[in-house]
């Protein structure tokens, strides 16, 4: 079995790596609490057999490394790295390691999602807006607090404004749903205009993953894709490309002989699970 693990600033994602190179989540864990290190061992004990550990982690480094120590206790584990070019993926950085693994990964995800042109929103402690064009052209991006951030932000500097609650309206009349309505369409409008500017090329899609995800989608209407595991689908993506597709091919020996496989399918475990 391959893990794929992604850890962010408020939560350690895992998920395992399917037969067909898809993604299937196990578990997400809040680092931050009480119990995270038992909360983490029970999970993984949870999972059977670990032949190898994909990490990807845009943590500050004291946590990325004791995770990092917790996860290699368990098995051989590989940390993604931004990689131009891989996957046919050039990145407009000029020193692209100072792109955000996260970031990287997502627009990997992108890709293999079949994405020629468009943006990728990752919403959680930041919101980060990329685009890519035609040919794995990656154009840049933007950074900003994202609207929880940003009422915390306010509730910080002026205590009186209240951090959380609020409805998203066009005009507000309390200031509970002015607060939550300018975070949002603020957030919002910056997506709609960083669309507009890829007008001129082939029709682009708007893919949005991560946490926060739902204070921006709501308001973006149906061309908005939901992807909550695309920094994962991505990690997959790099991972079996840096392997040349061996771990993946190891992985699908090892279902065609579960009991319940059926060839060119997903086993009959997992359908039951979808169904679920």
């Amino acid at each position: 079995m391959i893990l794929l693990a992604d850890l962010g600033n408020t939560r350690l994602k895992l998920a395992t790596l399917d037969a067909h190179g898809g993604v299937e989540p196990r578990a997400a864990l809040a680092h931050a609490e009480a119990g995270f290190e038992s909360a983490l061992a029970d999970a993984l004990d949870g999972l059977g057999a670990i032949a190898s550990i994909w990490l990807a982690s845009s943590a500050p480094s004291p946590l990325a490394s004791q995770v990092q120590g917790l996860l290699q206790a368990r098995a051989p584990l590989r940390r993604a790295r931004v990689e131009d070019g891989i996957g046919g993926l050039r990145l407009a950085y000029r020193e692209p390691q100072r792109l955000g693994v996260d970031r990287f990964l997502a627009l990997l995800g992108a890709r293999r999602r079949g994405v020629e042109s468009g943006l990728v929103v990752l919403v959680g402690t930041a919101m980060t807006i990329d685009a890519l064009a035609p040919g794995g052209r990656h154009l840049g991006g933007l950074i900003l607090p994202s609207p929880q951030r940003m009422r915390a932000a306010l509730h910080r500097d002026a205590p009186h404004l209240p951090e959380s609650g609020g409805a998203v309206l066009d005009f507000a009349a309390d200031t509970l749903d002015a607060l939550q309505s300018g975070c949002s369409l603020a957030a919002q409008a910056l997506v709609e205009r960083s669309l507009a500017r890829l007008a001129s090329g082939p029709e682009p899609r708007l893919l949005i993953a991560g946490g926060g995800a739902g204070s921006v989608l709501d308001g973006l209407g149906a061309r908005a894709e939901s992807c909550p595991h695309l920094v994962l689908e991505g990690l997959s993506q790099w991972g079996m490309l840096r392997d040349g597709g061996a771990a993946h091919d190891a992985e699908s020996d090892r279902t065609a002989n579960e009991p319940g496989h059926t060839p060119g399918g997903a086993s009959a475990a997992a359908r039951g699970a979808e169904r679920r």
